[in-house]
């Protein structure tokens, strides 16, 4: 089966679609590049129906169509929002599209009408939103700036907080981009370089179970701040975070590299196995359904690379094409 991946650069305002090849050896392969989306730093994707929804810096919701023969995307319909989005989310029947702006600190759902988006039916608001995640009934979304996670549930539609409305993450930490694993929901921290691990409660509310440290102890590295420069002091840099078979990948952006951290049958998080060089200052990255495959961007480099996931947690690079500028944000179809 031929996996397509899309690649969002913000430099150029475009998305990049690329198939993964197999035979006769893995490969990276530029299908198209197209869609006319200012500064798209995050998109989402209904494979069902292959529309995909971008935010752009205008600041609006582009809802495009995705040709899966040729790779093009064809805008349908765009829809103002009151300010950047850093992160999109659909909800898992796709009937509801989930935002989380970061400067200007709230969280909203769209309903999905057709091929366009209604009135926003649901807004709350924290300091500093990076990321907003729908699994099941519930929605969580990492407050930077306030040090938590905000909990809800879903309910036709419409985001319900769960009581309480929010769980802590550690002083300081910067809360950023988190993934739900069944019961299991994984935090990566920006300044501390924490993986988080909180269990779902029955009505899906967070527990702390486990924290661990990710990045490279002999990188040098010092605890960030907000407004830091992280490359000038050489502050921890952490952005995203990604489950592939037995295990977690997260990425730091100062040393431009991605840690392999092991997890247990349990879900809980073992040793770092691995910190791999990749491209430079990687922001967003993905990993193949599978398991098999990683693939790699950076916010300073012009190309998309493939890495081979072996059984010890190493990354092997096997593919590396040339992409836009300031590719951010990746997501595998």
């Amino acid at each position: 089966m031929t996996r397509l991946v899309l690649i969002a650069n913000a430099g150029d305002g475009t998305i990049s679609t690329l198939a993964i090849n197999r035979e006769p050896n893995p490969r990276l392969e530029v299908l198209a590049t197209s869609g006319d989306v200012k500064g798209c730093s995050t998109f989402a994707i209904d494979p069902e129906r292959d529309l995909v929804f971008a935010a752009t810096k205008d600041p609006s919701i582009a809802v495009l169509r995705l040709d899966r023969e040729s790779g093009e995307l064809t805008e349908l319909s765009r829809r103002p929002v009151d300010a950047p989005l850093a992160y999109l989310a659909l909800t898992p029947d796709g009937t509801s599209l989930l935002g989380a702006s970061y400067h200007d600190g709230f969280g909203e759902a769209w309903p999905v009408d057709g091929e366009g988006l209604g009135e926003p039916h649901s807004r709350f608001e924290y300091a500093n939103l990076h990321a907003i995640v729908a699994a099941d009934d519930n929605v969580y979304a990492p407050s930077l700036g306030d040090d938590l996670v905000a909990q809800f549930r879903l309910e036709d539609g419409e985001l319900k907080p769960l009581s309480p409305g929010a769980v802590n993450a550690p002083a300081g930490s910067g809360p950023r981009h988190l993934i739900v694993d069944g019961q299991h929901v994984y935090l990566l921290t920006e300044f501390s370089g924490e993986v988080i691990r909180y269990s779902r409660g029955d009505n899906g509310g967070l527990s702390e179970e486990q924290r661990t440290i990710v990045v490279d102890p002999d990188a040098g590295l010092s605890r960030s701040r907000y407004g830091a420069d992280p490359m000038e002091e050489h502050l921890i840099w952490g952005a995203d975070l990604h489950r592939g078979g037995r295990f977690l990948f997260t990425s730091e952006r100062t040393t431009s590299t991605i840690a392999t951290v092991e997890v247990g049958p349990d879900g809980e998080l073992g040793d770092v196995l691995a910190h791999t060089r990749v491209e430079q200052q990687p922001r967003g990255f993905a990993v193949t359904p599978d398991g098999e495959f990683l693939i790699s961007v950076g916010e300073r480099s012009t190309f998309a690379s493939l890495f081979a996931i072996h059984d010890d947690g190493s990354l092997e690079q096997v593919s590396r094409v040339g992409i836009g500028a300031g590719a951010n944000w990746v997501r595998v179809l």
